[in-house]
């Protein structure tokens, strides 16, 4: 069974985003770069899963900027087999949307024949939310959102899904798309000889053209602004001083 991986590259989660002058949108201009966090759970996953004999092949496929090339080979390094990276754009501040992407995405599955998708839930950037749901509903392929667990059973993937109630677990007949949560799996560190290794890895390189997909953006950022500091808070000496004070804020 192969399975592929969409990874993102995007702004490092340990880096404090900073907004452009003009407020078009969040400066990425030398700032650290790295792949989606759960992404790489993802990623991780698919590796878990070949290590069981389940898998056979895992090819992580990126869309965007020509620099997301360290992205994919950071997934090379984790121990994907091969990678595939689609140039969507060129200026690093344009984000390809979800639709694009699962278009391009769709296409490709039809190239690679994978029965197994296995998506980030989401990205860190955007937090859209939407590429794995758009890519089921293009392909018409079973899709299990939010995934804390995978078991591959012959034809079949038994996910289990974090709900607002808990957990919930389903069945869903492959071939199929699946995002993972936060606690599907502790992404490794890629050791020293798998990095110099991924160097060596195949990694194909193709455009948005070569799928006949318009990447044009369809969204218009209006404006964008860092969030408002945080008031110092106040002192008070009694119970009946701490009631008024919320009746004021119109908390109670």
């Amino acid at each position: 069974m192969k399975v592929l991986v969409p990874v993102k590259r995007v702004i490092d989660y340990n880096v404090k985003a900073r907004v452009k002058a003009d407020g078009s949108g969040v400066d990425l201009a030398n700032v650290k770069m790295s792949m989606n966090p759960f992404d790489e759970i993802a990623v991780e996953e698919a590796i878990r899963l070949r290590e069981k004999g389940v898998a056979e092949e895992v090819v992580a496929v990126s869309i965007g900027v020509k620099q997301a090339q360290e992205t994919l080979r950071t997934a090379l390094a984790m121990g994907a087999d091969r990678a595939i990276l689609v140039v969507a754009a060129d200026d690093v501040h344009q984000d390809i949307e979800p639709l694009a992407v699962a278009k391009i995405l769709a296409k490709i599955i039809e190239e690679e024949q994978p029965k197994l998708v296995i998506a980030g839930k989401q990205a860190i950037d955007n937090d859209m939310n939407a590429t794995g749901q758009m890519l089921s509903a293009l392909l018409g392929w079973s899709q299990a959102t939010f995934a804390s667990k995978i078991e591959i059973e012959d034809e079949a993937a038994k996910v289990t899904r974090e709900v607002d109630g808990g957990l919930q677990t389903i069945e869903v007949r492959l071939p199929a798309i699946v995002t993972a949560d936060l606690r599907l799996n502790e992404p490794r560190y890629a050791s020293l000889p798998n990095i110099m290794k991924a160097k060596k890895k195949p990694l194909d390189e193709k455009t948005a053209a070569d799928y006949g997909v318009d990447v044009s953006p369809r969204l218009e950022i209006v404006s964008t602004r860092e969030p408002e500091g945080r008031k110092a808070g106040i002192k008070v000496e009694s119970v009946d001083e701490l009631v008024s004070k919320l009746k004021e804020a119109g908390v109670v």
